[in-house]
């Protein structure tokens, strides 16, 4: 039996993908967000209570880490597609 696509996605002995940012520390205490287009960032717990500005290719969008955030990607939070709305014409 096959694991899940997330647990296929990177090789167990490369590790989790990771990229350092820089005042993560300060960020955290003073709630300041941090501007990032790595929405392949694998989110660690060091990371929890941050606020980050993650990229979805058009704009920034808010994203706090919470602690059940542990594991998973940066992009997986800020949504690249709109959601469908159905609209009636005018005539109606």
């Amino acid at each position: 039996m096959h694991g899940t696509a997330v647990a296929l996605a990177r090789s167990v002995w490369k590790g989790p993908f990771f990229v350092h940012f820089p005042g993560l520390a300060e960020s955290i205490k003073e709630g300041k967000a941090i501007k990032t287009k790595m929405r392949s960032c694998t989110i660690m717990p060091h990371m929890v209570g941050a606020r980050f500005m993650v990229h979805n290719g058009r704009f920034y969008l808010p994203v706090r880490v919470t602690e059940n955030m542990v594991g998973r990607k940066l992009g997986e939070f800020s949504h690249t597609r709109k959601p469908f709305t159905y609209r009636l014409t005018k005539n109606k």
